[in-house]
């Protein structure tokens, strides 16, 4: 695969414009945590996650060399990825066939069925489902997408950067949140491009991107969090791991108990209700496992909230 590069990202920004909101930013309180800190608020985006960002950008990108074929598109994903999927569709009159695990949550389960797609629920994880995918792609000659292994996906997630960059200047480092790594390689690929920072958190027990770079090559890992559901990829994309080799970047690990804490914090101070895996690139900085100096500015990428609010305290 080659490598993602910025032209790709600029191509797909000015692709999506109109179609996609652009992000909200907020600072958070000085006496909260050390340094400017900032949060994105993409957890606002279409269909509840940054996922939107990709899925329009790919569905535009055949839409416009002719290449959708009439059995629509098909995409495997823990949840957020295909919630996006079946919106861009559905946008175009596109029909969207989304396979999930059995344990992807109710909420996105009943959501994607509202934006019309065929739902098919398969196996206890994402790998389950992909194959399930992958098999019915073959079989129909629908268009297979992906949750996140894939240049158009990840080039849409990465219209993100430059949309905070405007919005917070002198933006010093990038925190987010990692699961398969098409996120991350938009953001990584966009933040080095403009010698910025960034920091990719992942649960301790769904560690897929610092396994790989720790292994210096894509692995296999055990998947067992509280932010599995949009987080636990079993491996990291080869575009993931080639982003994370370039520019200023650090990959740290934070416990479910922190990600935890993170999402009620968010709840209690905020009232900002986010799923587990939007809370994980905070708990970087409330758990301490990333302290920013006095004087950089930082922007976390609060990434999705296609959550039940009801496993929040009130």
């Amino acid at each position: 695969m080659s490598l993602l590069t910025f032209g790709d990202i600029k191509t797909a920004a000015d692709r999506i414009t109109g179609q996609i909101r652009p992000v909200t930013v907020a600072p958070v309180d000085s006496d909260a945590l050390p340094g400017h800190i900032w949060l994105a608020l993409e957890f606002m985006q279409h269909t509840g996650s940054f996922k939107a960002r990709g899925a329009a950008n790919f569905i535009s990108a055949h839409l416009d060399a002719g290449t959708l074929p009439d059995t629509g598109v098909t995409i495997a994903s823990g949840g957020n990825a295909g919630l996006a999927c079946a919106w861009a569709a559905g946008r175009q009159g596109v029909r969207a066939t989304v396979f999930l695990p059995q344990t992807a949550p109710e909420v996105k389960v009943a959501k994607l069925r509202g934006y019309g797609a065929d739902v098919r629920l398969v196996g206890a994880e994402y790998a389950e489902a992909l194959a399930a995918c992958e098999e019915f792609a073959a079989t129909t000659g629908a268009l297979a997408s992906h949750a996140y292994d894939h240049p158009l996906i990840a080039a849409g997630a990465g219209t993100l950067v430059d949309e905070i960059r405007h919005q917070v200047p002198g933006l010093d480092t990038v925190v987010v949140a990692v699961g398969g790594g098409g996120l991350f390689a938009g953001v990584a690929t966009a933040a080095h491009h403009h010698g910025v920072r960034v920091v990719a958190v992942e649960p301790a027990r769904c560690r897929a991107l610092n396994a790989a770079i720790e292994a210096k090559q894509v692995v296999d890992v055990e998947i067992d969090s509280v932010a599995a559901d949009s987080l636990g990829a079993r491996r990291t994309s080869t575009m993931a791991l080639q982003a994370a080799r370039q520019g200023d970047m650090r990959s740290l690990l934070v416990p479910d108990e922190e990600i935890l804490r993170a999402r009620e914090m968010l709840w209690d101070h905020r009232r900002l209700a986010v799923e587990h895996g939007a809370a994980t690139a905070l708990a970087a900085l409330t758990g301490g496992v990333y302290t920013p100096g006095e004087e950089e500015t930082v922007a976390v990428v609060l990434c999705g909230a296609n959550t039940n609010p009801c496993t929040l305290a009130g």
